[in-house]
């Protein structure tokens, strides 16, 4: 079995050019798939790459290549690696970089850059990436002398897969590519002055925290991305099942804690259930594991859960307190820090707050809503967890489609429901369903997209038929930005600027001429059939659904406002 992260290299790279001390590195190191798109900075590692036996994968656009190294990483915990050239193609990664920073995704971008005798000059192509970068990725480097670039690529893949992983971008000029090198790789353990990844643990803490939850008559544990990072669903399964805690999981966590089991509150927050909201509102302790108190999830921060105790557990300290002041803090690993806890909590029952928890989910569950006139999302989506049981790994775009997923798809599994959470990046699912298809190939990838997410990188169609990877694209076509259009019903009075689309090809025939097997639905009869059939093959395939424009996620909860402050449809 390959270790989850690749480890810097210890040997020495004998004489060579910069390039090749790249590709000997990444080799050594167990990287197997990169992706980018080449260009005049980046030459001589691309001829480094010619012969490797490195994977590459061509993408069409470079903000592509690196959200498909996102959803790679994503998939598996494993580092994403991305190669793009300097100046357009460097920028073009900065979204890539940002969103991975946000949902602390473990990248490597190494990009090229002008020669180290042309910097600041404005040369052709010529891009300060390293400025550029700085407020979006965990860490940077612009090498500068070719003997330091076997220390930076070690540190490099050391900051991107500790700790709290990130994204770290590596910039090289393109003298430093073609100088030849005989520096050695570190032979000794990376040790970077003042970094800390795994914090130590202080015992008291964690014995405050079990203590607490002990007591507790309604407990709940709030899941964030820092639980799918670690690993600790079978920890959370355990402790709630131990003391009968309700959990709510957010976007990046779904899947940790099984959607289906009777303690599972699903998604909470401003599209999350009705119930889930409510629980916590009720709640007497929250139990917020690898979280960020996301805007989206606690609104109004005076009036989250406010007859609850807060304990926060999180590996970095920067977010202790930083929307909300938790009452006890834990700043640790997550696993490291379960783990201590599960050798000292007793089992408690606590069966009067498993059965409100079990009563407001049978008083306020979501709502499927089926009409004989035209499909609604809701039902595609239920469609398809019943046909997939909750198996196949979901990537999705952001948008009502996101939402509506994350509602009424049950996951079961951590690492299986792929979703821009903190930056909510329109284009990002289709680039991350390759990168997840080519990670786990013998799982099925199905990515859930609109018709404005899905054209902002539906180019790389030819990727996809190029490497004939079968990822299964289901498009709920609204003719509209949904969650725009949505918000300017609720809140602009109907007045839609610019979230219709006065024009959208026919994504079937267009996916046909790429070469993938694809139809379109319209009638609520063909809807299932479609459905199945769109899984039922081995290559690339398309279903267009057309949906309900007029349909809205609910419940929701607007922007700022508390967890009971549901707002309803006025139509």
């Amino acid at each position: 079995m390959k270790d989850k992260n690749p480890k810097p290299a210890t040997k020495s790279t004998g004489a060579r050019n910069g390039a090749g001390v790249i590709i000997d590195f990444l080799k050594k190191s167990g990287v197997e798939l990169v992706f980018g798109y080449p260009g005049g900075a980046v030459i001589p590692l691309y001829d480094a790459l010619y012969d490797s036996g490195i994977r590459h994968i061509l993408t069409r656009h470079e903000q592509a290549a690196i959200h498909a190294a996102d959803g790679y990483a994503r998939s598996t915990g494993r580092i994403g690696v991305v190669f793009a050239t300097s100046g357009p193609g460097a920028t073009n990664l900065v979204t890539g970089l940002a969103n991975a920073h946000m949902d602390s995704v473990p990248l490597v971008a190494i990009t090229g850059q002008v020669a180290t005798t042309s910097l600041g000059s404005d040369s052709f192509q010529e891009a300060d990436i390293y400025g550029i970068s700085i407020p979006v990725t965990k860490y940077n480097y612009l090498v500068k002398d070719p003997r330091m670039l076997p220390k930076v690529l070690a540190e490099a893949f050391y900051l991107a897969g500790s700790g709290r992983p990130g994204p770290i971008l590596v910039d090289v000029p393109k003298d430093i590519q073609t100088t030849v090198i005989d520096t050695p790789f570190p032979t000794k353990p990376v040790s970077i002055p003042g970094y800390i990844p795994r914090p130590p643990v202080d015992q008291k803490q964690v014995e405050a925290m079990v203590a607490a939850l002990t007591m507790s008559r309604r407990p709940i544990v709030y899941l964030g991305g820092g639980a799918t990072i670690t690993g600790v669903a079978p920890e959370i399964i355990k402790i709630a099942e131990s003391l009968d805690t309700a959990v709510a999981t957010t976007l990046p966590a779904k899947g940790v804690f099984p959607d289906d089991h009777p303690l599972s509150l699903g998604l909470p927050g401003m599209h999350g259930t009705k119930y889930a909201n409510l629980a916590i509102n009720e709640s007497d302790l929250i139990l917020a594991l690898g979280v960020r108190f996301d805007d989206r999830v606690v609104g109004d921060v005076r009036r989250f859960a406010p007859r609850a105790m807060v304990v926060h557990v999180d590996i970095d300290p920067a977010e202790i307190g930083k929307r909300l002041a938790p009452d006890i803090a834990v700043v640790g690993d997550l696993k490291t820090v379960l783990g201590l806890a599960l050798k000292i909590v007793k089992p408690t029952e606590k069966s009067a707050w498993r059965k409100r928890i079990a009563q407001l989910k049978a008083e306020f569950p979501l709502f499927v809503p089926r009409s004989e006139l035209e499909i609604k999302p809701q039902a595609v989506i239920k469609t398809l967890s019943d046909l997939t049981a909750g198996e196949s790994i979901i990537v999705t775009d952001v948008g009502q489609h996101q939402m509506w997923a994350a509602q009424h798809y049950v996951s079961k599994k951590p690492r299986r429901f792929l979703s821009s959470g903190g930056l909510g990046t329109m284009g990002f699912g289709l680039p991350a369903a390759m990168g997840a298809q080519l990670a786990l190939p013998g799982e099925k990838t199905v990515l859930i997209t609109g018709d404005g997410s899905f054209q902002m990188n539906i180019q790389e169609l030819a990727t996809i038929r190029e490497h004939n990877l079968p990822v299964k694209i289901l498009i709920l076509n609204n003719g509209c930005l949904g969650m725009v259009r949505q918000w300017q019903q609720f809140f602009f009075d109907h007045r839609h600027s610019e979230s219709i689309f006065g024009f959208n090809p026919d994504f079937a025939k267009l996916a046909q001429v790429y070469g993938l097997s694809a139809c379109r639905v319209k009638k609520p009869e063909e809807m299932d059939g479609a459905v199945r059939n769109l899984l039922a093959g081995d290559g690339p395939a398309l279903l267009d659904v057309m949906v309900a424009r007029e349909e809205n996620v609910l419940p929701m909860i607007p922007p700022g406002m508390g967890q009971t402050d549901f707002y309803e449809e006025k139509g």
